[in-house]
């Protein structure tokens, strides 16, 4: 389970090596990628995830110590050194509506 930390909105983009003629599950290495998420959430590291509007960016909300740890859990993603998926940003979330522990 993840440390008690912050929380931050963290934006994936499409990167360099997206197949735009293939859906999101159809890109190489899928099972590997869901894997691989699916164990942050189970980690207590990622909140809630998902592709946002047209689907061109995924928005994760994560609980975690700080960017630099943020940034070296992410490094794993198979996606992110295959350049199917990249980070564009990542910003402090300060919550005041809402409880994030009954997702």
């Amino acid at each position: 389970m993840a440390e008690k930390g912050i929380y931050c909105a963290v934006t994936e983009t499409q990167g360099a090596n997206w197949d735009p003629a293939r859906a999101r599950r159809e890109q190489d290495k899928w099972g590997e990628h869901a894997s691989f998420m699916d164990g942050l959430v189970e980690d207590g590291f990622v909140v809630l995830g998902g592709p946002v509007g047209n689907g061109d960016e995924v928005l994760l909300i994560v609980r975690a110590g700080g960017e630099a740890e943020i940034e070296a859990r992410l490094a794993a993603d198979p996606w992110l050194p295959m350049e199917i998926l990249r980070v564009a940003k990542i910003e402090r979330w300060q919550i005041l509506l809402g409880d994030p522990s009954r997702t």
